[in-house]
């Protein structure tokens, strides 16, 4: 672990159900970072994004923002510093698209006090930044499950924070919302913000991410470049698959063909 980390979890144990359903893991973000969380299912990757965003209680370890446990941070402070988005993200589907995305803002003003100018103003490019101005006024309720998830992480970038979890963001969108996505997360990192996003399709993550943690029965099993990681006998493990990579002309990363093990 380096001292210069934005978000760090030392030895995180979480368990439920008396269960233990991360098992000693210890991870770092930087600022500006690009990270895919990646493993089969069931292996904990929810929990584990849940338990960095100081959702869940910990058997043992600790995870600190900026150097000061997440304990030590009071709600609203820490709200507006960490925002989660989650494939099942729930709100009242009589809310229109803007009043959804206007809950991001709610760490910054308190309860029952009006959106300021600059409120509005960050409403406003939030729904820009993910192309969804022009349903502001929709009701969720009329919104495909793909429009939804924008939403969903146009309330997060409303919410202006220095680390931005995702579980599954690209559930439910299409392969052009997809790119829609990435380049959105991209442009988030370029702005100094910590993005970590678990992320299902391995060769996504490959061309995405700048560092990929495999993540195995609870444990990280594999860290590091996409390439050493994909190609590591502990990925081949966890997923049961061969992976194969070359290279292809034009593309700045490796296709990656898979083959299931018999």
């Amino acid at each position: 672990m380096t001292a210069r980390a934005l978000l760090e979890a030392t030895d995180l144990v979480v368990a439920r159900g008396g269960a233990p359903i991360v098992r000693g893991v210890s991870v770092a973000l930087q600022a500006g970072e690009a990270v895919a969380l990646v493993g089969p299912n069931a292996a904990g990757k929810s929990t584990l994004v849940r338990s960095l965003a100081g959702l869940l209680p910990l058997a043992s370890g600790i995870v600190r923002l900026e150097g000061k446990p997440l304990a030590e941070w009071g709600r609203s402070a820490l709200a507006r510093a960490i925002a989660l988005v989650t494939p099942e993200e729930g709100a009242p589907v009589l809310l229109s698209v803007q009043e959804r995305v206007a809950l991001g803002r709610y760490p910054h003003r308190g309860p029952f006090r009006p959106l300021t100018t600059a409120d509005l103003e960050a409403v406003s490019n939030a729904m820009a930044q993910t192309g969804i101005a022009h349903l502001a006024h929709r009701p969720l309720s009329t919104l495909s499950s793909g429009e939804r998830q924008l939403a969903a992480l146009a309330r997060s970038l409303a919410q202006q924070p220095r680390v931005l979890l995702l579980d599954e963001p690209a559930a439910h969108l299409d392969v052009g919302h997809q790119l829609q996505l990435f380049r959105i997360l991209d442009e988030i990192r370029a702005d100094g913000v910590a993005v970590l996003a678990v992320v299902h399709d391995l060769q996504r993550a490959a061309a995405w991410a700048g560092r990929m943690l495999l993540l195995e029965a609870g444990r990280l099993a594999a860290e590091g470049a996409p390439a050493d990681v994909l190609g590591s006998e502990a990925c081949a493990r966890a997923f049961h698959v061969a992976i194969r990579g070359h290279a292809a002309d034009g593309l700045r990363h490796s296709l990656y063909s898979f083959e299931e093990m018999r």
